[in-house]
C-alpha cells in the first residue's frame, strides 16, 4: 500500500530506478497544458549546465539519469484515464555525482497569456513508482489552495550521504516557468 504524503513530509528512497508520475484533471472546458519538468541541482542549488533542466524541449539529462515522457498536451482531460499524464524516469545508479537534488515541477504552459492558473486544475498529484515492480510507493496529492499560482514545485529528491530522500514540497508561484529557470540556472 502506498504512503500518502502531506506537504513537508519526507520519505527515505531505497530505489535506484523509479518513476515520478504526475497527474491531474482539468476543471474547465478550455485546454490547459501542464508540463512536468525536473531541475537537477548541484550543491550550490543550481543546475551544472542547461542540459540538467529536463523538460519537453530537453527530454533527457546528459548523464541519462532523468528522462521525460514528453509533453502530453491532452493530459488532464476530464474524460481521460486515471493514469499519469506525464512522467519523469529517474535512474539514480547513473546520476552525475555532483547532483545533490532533483526538484520536480508542474507548470501551466503560457499561463499568463492564457490567463490560467491552478484553479483550472483538480486532483493534481505526484507519485513515486518502483520501475521494476510498477508498484506505487508514495503519493502526494495537492490539497492546498493553488488557485492563484501557475507553477508548483511538487517535490524533490535530495541526496543525504549515500542515500536519497523524497520530500513533498507543494510550493506554488504566480509566475511563468522562466522564474524557476532564472532561480536554478547558473
Amino acid at each position: 500500500m502506498a504512503i500518502n504524503l502531506k506537504k513537508g513530509d519526507s520519505l527515505q528512497i531505497s530505489l535506484k530506478n523509479l518513476i515520478v508520475g504526475l497527474g491531474w484533471k482539468t476543471c474547465v472546458d478550455d485546454e490547459v497544458d501542464l508540463d512536468a519538468s525536473a531541475f537537477m541541482l548541484a550543491s550550490n542549488g543550481r543546475i551544472p549546465n542547461d542540459n540538467y533542466f529536463v523538460f519537453y524541449n530537453n527530454q533527457e539529462s546528459p548523464d541519462h539519469a532523468v528522462r521525460s515522457s514528453g509533453d502530453d498536451r491532452s493530459g488532464g482531460s476530464n474524460a481521460g484515464s486515471d493514469s499519469d499524464d506525464e512522467s519523469l524516469y529517474v535512474n539514480l545508479n547513473v546520476i552525475n555525482p555532483d547532483i545533490k537534488e532533483i526538484i520536480f515541477v508542474v507548470s501551466i504552459y503560457d499561463a499568463k497569456e492564457r490567463k490560467q492558473n491552478f484553479s483550472c486544475v483538480k486532483n493534481a498529484y505526484m507519485r513515486i513508482v518502483d520501475v521494476d515492480t510498477n508498484k506505487e510507493l508514495a503519493r502526494y496529492q495537492l490539497e492546498e489552495d493553488f488557485s492563484t499560482v501557475s507553477i508548483v514545485e511538487f517535490g524533490k529528491l535530495k541526496k543525504i550521504g549515500s542515500s536519497w530522500e523524497f520530500e513533498a514540497l507543494g510550493d506554488g508561484y504566480n509566475k511563468e516557468l522562466d522564474y524557476l529557470v532564472d532561480k536554478y540556472v547558473v
